[in-house]
């Protein structure tokens, strides 16, 4: 045998960054390479179209290693075991134990409670967690604020009557007297000061977070991911220095946090979010000067988003809640909570939870995620975007640092008027097709009806009034057309949009399937047809068919000829569209012809304003 070993690929010479970028200009044909290739992302920074070694040679971050600080690569060394949680509201405590008991048996190992502040009490929690062995299943409790300090109470006398090994029980409690500023508008700054005495009723259950950061109301209220993250950030920073301030020692407060953040889909973005997080948080704290390292690591249970789920063609919320179970599992979480596709107009039934479930299960079990430790780490396109995000997020942290502090700034109304913006951007951006939702502004299902759903709103709970404050506009994403389709619903006759397909065989099927998904987006039935000879034919044709709309679709250049003829043909009996912006688009107008729709158009607004023009 030939002890020669032989180098794979010596034979060829590397090709440079330039010799790269001198390829694709040759191929773009002379197209703008910054526009056709970089993504400039609403985070504020590019993206190229590849990375290379050179471009980690300044990222201080990529040296480390899993488990060591500043933990940008994860907390753990060995693994990625995360907690596939289930959220469960507690109406009835034996109802809510005996469905506890069932999702346990059925792959969930850590379980999130919401309970009313009135149900409060001894006998309450010892009936929801009989049988229920918390040494083995984390506990996650969410109730009125108020409230908090009495639940920590209750639960470690409970566990202490057990005997429970306390030191190795896993939960937490979601006090966050911050949220409810941004969410409801309501000054609760005078519940902050229970913090202290949250911990110190925790103090034997070493193993329990208490303060939360839930910067997950800011991602279902259309926050942008360096939002989020300097929010987040600055967030947690407050809670840290009110509770050192109080008097609690900044090792014990620091472990004591835990953040409740959202995962949008936004695939690579999302797994740089939380790696980046993990890196800056960890450099928060260790200005506190914590007696050990593992002070300094943040502890994230990641909730799919809500903003973007839709109430039509819902199972596609299965997908995106998939992409985002995948993002937040691939950098390294502690827990995750799937919204269940049903979410935006129903109470989850049996099915979308047990669906939820399996989401996170076979990311385990079929797909081996919780076998390796940072698989995205060294990743020339994700490093960039940890290092990207972090300086974004970082920029936000410190304006709001300098502005007085996070919860100063939520006081102002500050945090909310900001996310609400960017709320306000995406709902005009959904509008003009410049941020699509699938099955909704894009590709809609042209057959669906609602069958009775309506879009379910939000509510508190707690039973305590609403405040002055701005409140964080939760207006999912598709809201607007959903509200759109539903009342082209309720009309008297779903409007019929026939195509009248002529002249290039290319252009009019292209802007044929254009048109369709353009009024399909109203619930309008749209009919689309192979092309007729004469626009007399496809006129005939149309009102024969009992259509309410005529689109026709042809090539630019065609349209000269067959625009106005048509549309005097058709002489009023029915809207008249066309489909495109020709450059006779001014002729065309002077001839009467009012609808265009093309790229370029406002979807919402023009549907709007056409559903107006049918009476709807």
């Amino acid at each position: 045998m030939s002890n020669n070993k032989e180098k794979l690929f010596t034979e060829f010479t590397a090709p440079t960054t330039q010799e790269w970028l001198d390829k694709i200009q040759v191929d773009l044909k002379g197209a703008d390479f910054q526009k056709r290739l970089v993504w400039r992302t609403n985070e504020g920074f590019n993206v190229q179209p590849f990375y290379r070694r050179e471009d980690l040679e300044n990222l201080k971050a990529v040296d480390s290693l899993p488990g060591e600080f500043p933990f940008v690569r994860g907390n753990k060394k060995d693994n990625n075991l995360w907690f596939v949680r289930q959220e469960i509201v507690v109406e009835d405590a034996k109802a809510a134990n005996a469905k506890a008991l069932d999702v346990l048996n059925k792959g969930v190992d850590s379980l999130g409670f919401k309970i009313s502040g009135k149900d409060v009490s001894k006998e309450f929690v010892a009936t929801l967690l009989d049988g229920i062995l918390p040494q083995y299943v984390e506990l996650n409790f969410k109730t009125c604020q108020r409230h908090c300090v009495e639940l920590a109470e209750i639960l470690v006398a409970y566990f202490k009557e057990k005997q429970y090994p306390l030191a190795d029980l896993k939960g937490s409690i979601n006090f966050d007297p911050i949220s409810k500023i941004l969410k409801k508008g309501k000054d609760t700054t005078a519940v902050i000061s229970q913090a202290k005495p949250l911990i110190e009723a925790l103090a034997e259950l070493p193993g329990y977070k208490c303060i939360n950061v839930n910067s997950v109301d800011l991602n279902n209220a259309g926050a942008y991911i360096y939002q989020e993250l300097g929010y987040a950030l600055a967030w947690g920073a407050e809670y840290l220095n009110l509770l050192t301030e109080a008097g609690i020692d900044a090792t014990e407060a620091a472990k004591r946090i835990k953040f409740n953040m959202g995962v949008s889909d936004n695939y690579f973005m999302e797994i740089a979010k939380f790696r980046a997080a993990r890196m800056l948080w960890a450099q928060i704290v260790k200005q506190y000067e914590p007696a050990c390292d593992c002070a300094c690591q943040m502890h994230v249970c990641a909730y799919t988003s809500e903003y973007n789920q839709t109430l039509f063609d819902s199972y596609v919320n299965l997908l995106r809640s998939q992409t985002e179970t995948m993002s937040a599992a691939i950098a390294n979480v502690d827990s995750i909570v799937v919204t269940p596709f049903d979410k935006p107009y129903e109470t989850p039934t049996e099915f979308a939870e047990r669906i939820a479930r399996n989401q996170q299960l076979l990311l385990k079990e079929e797909a081996h995620f919780d076998k390796l430790v940072d698989v995205s780490g060294g990743s020339y396109t994700i490093e960039h975007l940890t290092d990207a995000i972090a300086k974004e997020g970082w920029k936000l942290f410190l304006a709001v640092e300098e502005a007085g502090g996070f919860l100063a700034e939520a006081l102002k109304g500050n945090i909310t008027n900001a996310v609400n913006t960017s709320n306000d951007k995406r709902h005009a951006d959904a509008a003009k097709r410049k941020e699509f939702i699938l099955g909704t502004n894009q590709f809609p299902n042209f057959t669906e009806k609602s069958d009775g759903k309506t879009p379910l709103e939000s509510c508190c709970g707690c039973g305590h009034e609403e405040g002055e404050l701005p409140k964080l506009n939760n207006a999912r994403l598709a809201s607007e057309f959903e509200t759109l389709r539903l009342s082209t619903e309720k009309a008297a006759k779903q409007p019929i949009a026939f195509m009248l397909t002529i002249g290039n065989l290319a252009m009019r099927q292209a802007r044929a399937q254009f048109s369709c998904n353009f009024l399909a987006a109203a619930g309008y039935k749209v009919m689309d047809n192979l092309g007729f000879k004469t626009v007399e034919e496809g006129v005939d044709a149309a009102l024969e068919a009992g259509a309410d709309i005529v689109v026709i679709c042809s090539s630019d250049d065609e349209y000269a000829e067959y625009a106005i003829p048509a549309f005097q043909y058709l002489n009023g009996r029915a809207m008249y569209i066309v489909a495109g912006a020709p450059a006779c688009t001014e002729d065309l107008k002077a001839a009467g012809i009012e609808n265009f729709i093309h790229v370029r158009s406002n979807q919402l607004e023009t549907l709007k304003e056409y559903n107006a023009k049918l009476g709807i």
